[in-house]
């Protein structure tokens, strides 16, 4: 009787939302992080397939969806969202979102320009189409997998897309005797990516620049950002490299950040992790300081490869080096993945402490206003 009704159900949820869809011009898709426990990432994959639709990633479900899908635009993060990718989104006159969160940090303090009327929102057992009907007891990777059998093809968002995409530039080259930039050490961890390597992401300024890295297929990636916890990357950097032992770790860490969680480094080295980290160190809590900034937001310097040698105490495979200058960080990667291929590798980047990501800019301004207002007497 249960199995009827579910069966019922799902063949109500996709009638109405093939009707919803298949009347648009110009609809797209949207995956969130909540595909993955739902199950349906292979799902989400086979409807962008069969629809033709453009296809993003809400910033947590990066990683979940091949980035190197024929119809894939990449990020949807309001405004911050990658080139072209939020115009496509919003311009859509219907827009389906499969397992979404929307947050304050997801959607850059409810920036979004989505409408509901337009969107069919897809979670875990229910489906909501526009302002009309909810549907119970409708699996995600059921109603997508049905859907796709009932949908027209229809690439008229991607096609729109290519039209007006305009590949992002290249920054300016680091003399030999400047600081290095965080926009030149990303353009070096981008090209350490494969299909043999993970990036975690920690909590901060990392969000942004690593959204704008293109991910080889086959490459892992982690974040999270629903309760925006500091330190919870080195832990998970060691959890990861202990689950997927057949890939090199790169993990991307603020200073702020380490601090919380540092003694974790000291399991790294008990597990014998090969990991790669990259200790990104500007003097403190950089996200924080654009969205309400103050003296605590300036953190006591530590001496961090010093930490880490001391932890490893001589026992166990480690490598540390700070880099001040484009050279040095392009020795230190050679070292890191040759050499010291086989070894846990620490590498403290000195930044300076105004050097961010101009989405972080953006969220910091829209956040402290958003967090900033007077409260609702009502």
């Amino acid at each position: 009787m249960k199995e009827k009704k579910m069966g019922e159900c799902l063949e109500a949820a996709v009638e109405a939302a093939a009707e919803f869809l298949n009347k648009a011009v110009k609809p797209v898709m949207v995956g969130g992080p909540k595909l993955r426990a739902s199950k349906a990432c292979s799902a989400f994959v086979e409807l962008a397939n069969t629809s033709g639709y453009a296809l993003a990633v809400m910033p947590s479900a990066k990683g979940l969806v091949s980035e190197h899908h024929p119809h894939f635009i990449g990020t949807y993060w309001g405004v911050i969202s990658t080139a072209f990718c939020a115009e496509i989104v919003e311009s859509a006159d219907a827009y389906l979102f499969a397992g979404p969160i929307f947050d304050d940090l997801s959607s850059v303090a409810y920036s979004f320009l989505i409408k509901q009327k337009k969107a069919i929102i897809v979670q875990r057992d229910h489906v909501v189409i526009a302002n009309g009907p909810v549907f119970g007891c409708v699996l995600m990777k059921d109603f997508l997998r049905a859907l796709a059998k009932r949908i027209k093809f229809n690439t008229t968002a991607y096609e729109n897309y290519r039209r007006i995409y305009v590949p992002n530039g290249h920054p300016l080259k680091c003399q030999p005797t400047e600081a290095l930039r965080v926009n030149i050490l990303f353009q070096h961890i981008q090209k350490m990516l494969s299909s043999d390597t993970v990036v975690i992401v920690e909590t901060g300024d990392s969000w942004f620049n690593c959204q704008k890295l293109k991910l080889p297929e086959g490459c892992g990636y982690e974040q999270q950002m629903h309760y925006g916890s500091i330190g919870w990357s080195v832990g998970a950097t060691l959890g990861y490299a202990q689950a997927t032992q057949n890939k090199r770790v790169i993990a991307c860490i603020g200073d702020g950040s380490f601090q919380m969680t540092a003694q974790d480094v000291s399991t790294m080295l008990r597990c014998e992790e090969r990991t790669i980290i990259f200790l990104m160190n500007n003097g403190g809590y950089s996200t924080e300081v654009e969205i309400h900034d103050g003296p605590y937001n300036v953190i006591k310097n530590w001496n961090y490869t010093g930490l880490v040698d001391a932890i490893h105490n001589g026992e166990g495979k480690c490598w540390t080096t700070k880099v001040r200058y484009e050279e040095e960080l392009i020795k230190a990667i050679d070292i890191a993945t040759d050499e010291k291929k086989d070894c846990l590798c620490f590498i403290e980047v000195i930044l300076h402490k105004d050097d961010t990501s101009k989405e972080l800019l953006e969220f910091g301004a829209r956040v402290s206003a958003t967090n900033g207002r007077p409260p609702n007497q009502e």
